[in-house]
């Protein structure tokens, strides 16, 4: 199991974009409804800086959100629409409460 916590901040005119890609991943993952990962996706108080945070569960350690065709065409050109790249921190859970759970 591997919990990754990936940040980036956008450019103001590309926040609407990244939204739209982030929807339509959550709306293949609600469609069907993969096993091995956990998600979310957060935004923070300034409207730029973005926040995914992924449990990956699959005993291979394959990320089920990779084969996803939208997860994809998210990913594809982020770079363009940032102002700060991504940046991903591998996470040790120390605690948790109710986070991951269905």
């Amino acid at each position: 199991m591997k919990t990754l916590l990936v940040r980036y901040k956008l450019l103001p005119e590309r926040v609407e974009e990244n939204e739209r890609l982030v929807r339509a991943v959550f709306e293949r993952l609600t469609a069907s409804r993969p096993s091995g990962v956990r998600y979310a996706t957060f935004k923070a108080a300034d409207g730029l800086t973005f926040f995914h945070l992924a449990r990956i569960e699959a005993p291979s350690g394959a990320n089920p959100l990779a084969e996803l065709e939208e997860f994809k065409a998210f990913t594809a050109r982020i770079a363009e629409r940032c102002a700060e790249p991504p940046v991903t921190t591998v996470l040790e859970e120390v605690g948790a409460y109710a986070v991951f759970q269905p």
